[in-house]
C-alpha cells in the first residue's frame, strides 16, 4: 500500500473517532438535558425558587386599650432600626430635583443621618467604619416613623431598614396600674402580664401574616413579585369604663394630698351608682407602663384591687344596713354610748374622743358621731352569723366581677372562727380587711336602693371582624330593701351636715352623704402599730345618688385623722358632679334627730 493510501485511511479513522466522540458528548448532554428538564425539573425548580424567593412577616399589631370615649390608653406603633453594610460604605451619587448629580461621601452621609437621629456625626461615622469588612451594623435603633422616613429619603444605598412593633402608653403613669403592661411568657412571646393588658390578652393579641417575594442576584426584591401568603389579623380593641380626664384629675388630687400629708400610699375609686362602672381607679404609687423597670416590683400593681386594709368607720354603713334590714333597730333607736364599752363576753372598745358621760344618741347620731361603742352596742343586736351573712351578701368575702389579676377578695374569717374581740370590732370596721373596690361597691349598693350591680371595668373587646366579647354582666342583686338603703343614706348625710369633718365634705348646692374612717394599721407582727389608714366614702347627690367617691390615704404624718382624706373626696366629687353636669339639689335633706 502506498503512502497516500495509508494517510487517507488514517484520516478516515481519526474522523470516525472524532465523530464518535462528538456523538458521545452530545448524547451525554442530551441525557443530562432530559434529566434536568424532565426527570429533575420539579426538584430543581423548587431549589431555584428557594434561592430566589424570600418571605417576611406582616405584623398583626396588638389592639388598643381605650377609655369610655375612645381616648387611647395603650397602643402599638412601629419603630424602626437603621442598619448599614460597612463593607459597602463608599461614595455615592445623588441626583437632585434639577437633574444634577452630586457625589456624597460617607462623612457627609454620617452628618446627614446624625442631624435626624440626634447623634453626632462622629458617632455615626464611627459606627460605619468600626468594622469595614462587616455586612451589618446598627446605625440607630427604635426611631419613630418620621425619623425613619427622613433617613430613607436621603436615599443612601448602603442603609437598610427593619421594623418592629412597640407597645406605648400615651398617659404614662395615669391609669398605669389599671391598664397594666407587657412582659414575656416562657417561650419569649410578648404577652400582657398585668392589669387590662393581662385580662384582655387574648382579644388584644394580633396574629402575624406572611408575605413572599422574589429577589434578584443582588438580594433586592423584584418589583411586583410580592404576594401575601397569610393575611395578618389585627388585635381587638378593649374599651374601659374609665374616664381618662377624671382619672388624671383624681390621680393628681391624690398625689398632691399625699405629698401634703407625708403619706405612704393612697387610692381613689369613682363609680357610677346606676351602672356599677368604674370611672376612675387612681393608685399612688402608680407604675408607668412605658418604663416598668423604674418602678419597684411591689408598686407595679393596683392597690385598689389587690391590697386589702382594715377600712375602719367607712364600714359602719354596712353594719347600719344590716341592723336596719334585720329590724333590730331604726334610725331613731336610742342608745347611751359610753366612752368605753365592754360587752357580755368581756370584749371592749372605746370611742376615738374621750367623754366622761355617755352620749345620748339616736342611731343616726351614732353614725354622725362615728361612735365605736354605739356601733358595738347596736351591732350586738345581731348574731355573729347574721352579720357575717350580710357581709357576704355585700361581697366582702370575694373579688369583684372585674377579674383583675391577683385581685383580693378581702380578709374575713368565718364567723365560727371569730373570737370575742373580733366579734365586736367587726361592727366598726376593724378585724376585717377589704379592698378599696369593695368599699366603693358597698356604697354603690346603698346608693342604688339596695341593689348591688356587678363592678365593671372592661366594657367589651371588639375584634377585627367586629365581634364583641367580654361585655360585663349587668344584672343587679337586691341586698337590702330600698327603705333600708334610703335610711342609711339619710344617716350618712348627717355626717356631712353635722359631723366633725363637715367643712371638708360639704359641696355647695348639693346634698352629700358620706362617712369618714380612721383605722389603726398592723405593725406587721399581728398587733396594731402607730400608723393609721384614713378614708372617706360617700355619695352625691344624696336625694338620688349618681356617683360614689372613695378615698383612702395610708400612713399620713401631718394629719392622722380622716381630715387627711376628706379634702380629696370633696375635690373629686365636686369635679365629678360638674363634669357630668349633675343638677344641684332642689330639696332639703331629712332632719333626723341625732341626740335625745
Amino acid at each position: 500500500m502506498n503512502a497516500a493510501a495509508r494517510i487517507h485511511r488514517s484520516t478516515k479513522r481519526r474522523a470516525a473517532v472524532a465523530v464518535a466522540v462528538v456523538v458521545a458528548v452530545v448524547a451525554v448532554f442530551i441525557v443530562r438535558l432530559v434529566s434536568i428538564q424532565i426527570v429533575q425539573a420539579d426538584e430543581l425548580n423548587a431549589q431555584s425558587a428557594d434561592k430566589l424567593s424570600a418571605q417576611t412577616s406582616i405584623y398583626g399589631l396588638r389592639g388598643d386599650i381605650v377609655d369610655n370615649d375612645g381616648t387611647v390608653l395603650a397602643t402599638t406603633v412601629l419603630r424602626y432600626d437603621v442598619t448599614a453594610s460597612p463593607v459597602s460604605v463608599t461614595d455615592f451619587d445623588r441626583t437632585g430635583d434639577d437633574g444634577s448629580t452630586t457625589t456624597v461621601t460617607p462623612t457627609q452621609a454620617a452628618a446627614e443621618i446624625a442631624a435626624i437621629t440626634g447623634q453626632t456625626s462622629d458617632e455615626v461615622y464611627g459606627i460605619l467604619t468600626a468594622d469595614p469588612g462587616s455586612n451589618h451594623a446598627y446605625v440607630v435603633q427604635g426611631i419613630d416613623v418620621d425619623k425613619f422616613r427622613a433617613i430613607r429619603d436621603l436615599e443612601i444605598p448602603w442603609l437598610y431598614y427593619e421594623s418592629h412593633p412597640v407597645r406605648t402608653y400615651p398617659n404614662g403613669a395615669v391609669a398605669g396600674s389599671v391598664v397594666g403592661f407587657m412582659g414575656e411568657d416562657e417561650n419569649g412571646t410578648a404577652v400582657g402580664t398585668a392589669g387590662v393588658e393581662q385580662i384582655e390578652n387574648q382579644c388584644l393579641t394580633g396574629t402575624d401574616g406572611l408575605e413572599t417575594y422574589q429577589r434578584g442576584a443582588d438580594g433586592v426584591a423584584i418589583p411586583g413579585s410580592t404576594e401575601t401568603a397569610v393575611q395578618a389579623v389585627q388585635g381587638g380593641t378593649a374599651q374601659l369604663s374609665i374616664d381618662s380626664d377624671l382619672q388624671w384629675f383624681s390621680q393628681q388630687a391624690l398625689v398632691d394630698r399625699i405629698n401634703e400629708t407625708g403619706a405612704a400610699w393612697g387610692t381613689v375609686v369613682v363609680q357610677e351608682v346606676k351602672t356599677g362602672k368604674l370611672l376612675a381607679v387612681a393608685d399612688y404609687p402608680s407604675v408607668d407602663p412605658n418604663n416598668v423597670d423604674a418602678t419597684p416590683d411591689s408598686e407595679r400593681g393596683s392597690i385598689a384591687f389587690q391590697s386589702p386594709f382594715e377600712p375602719g368607720s367607712t364600714f359602719k354603713a354596712l353594719t347600719a344596713a344590716s341592723v336596719l334590714e334585720a329590724g333590730a333597730a331604726d334610725v331613731g333607736t336610742q342608745v347611751e354610748a359610753p366612752y368605753i364599752f365592754t360587752d357580755a363576753n368581756g370584749a371592749s372598745t372605746r370611742d376615738s374622743e374621750f367623754h366622761v358621760d355617755p352620749l345620748r344618741l339616736t342611731f343616726a347620731g351614732v353614725m354622725q358621731e362615728s361612735s365605736n361603742t354605739g356601733f358595738g352596742m347596736l351591732g350586738e343586736r345581731l348574731s355573729s352569723e347574721q352579720r357575717y351573712d350580710f357581709m357576704q351578701k355585700f361581697h366582702m368575702t370575694e373579688p369583684s366581677e372585674v377579674g383583675f389579676p391577683a385581685e383580693s377578695g378581702g380578709i374575713l374569717a368565718p364567723w365560727q372562727d371569730w373570737d370575742d374581740q373580733t366579734n365586736l370590732t367587726t361592727t366598726f370596721g376593724q378585724g376585717v380587711s377589704t379592698t378599696a373596690i369593695q368599699i366603693a361597691s358597698l356604697y354603690q349598693t346603698i346608693g342604688n336602693g339596695g341593689v348591688r350591680l356587678p363592678v365593671s371595668l372592661v366594657q367589651g373587646c371588639q375584634a377585627a371582624d367586629g365581634t364583641v366579647t367580654d361585655a360585663p354582666a349587668t344584672d343587679g342583686q337586691q341586698i337590702v330593701s330600698s327603705k333600708t338603703a334610703t335610711d342609711v343614706v339619710n344617716m350618712l348625710e348627717t355626717v356631712v351636715t353635722g359631723g366633725y369633718a363637715s367643712a371638708d365634705l360639704e359641696i355647695p348646692g348639693y346634698r352629700v352623704a358620706a362617712k369618714t374612717g380612721t383605722a389603726q394599721m398592723s405593725d406587721g407582727s399581728g398587733a396594731y402599730g402607730d400608723s393609721y389608714i384614713t378614708s372617706v366614702a360617700g355619695l352625691a347627690p344624696a336625694e338620688d345618688p349618681q356617683y360614689v367617691v372613695s378615698v383612702t390615704i395610708a400612713k399620713p404624718v401631718t394629719i392622722e385623722s380622716a381630715l387627711a382624706a376628706a379634702p380629696v373626696f370633696q375635690k373629686i366629687m365636686s369635679q365629678v358632679l360638674k363634669q357630668n353636669r349633675v343638677l344641684p339639689s332642689t330639696e332639703p335633706g331629712p332632719d333626723l334627730p341625732t341626740t335625745y
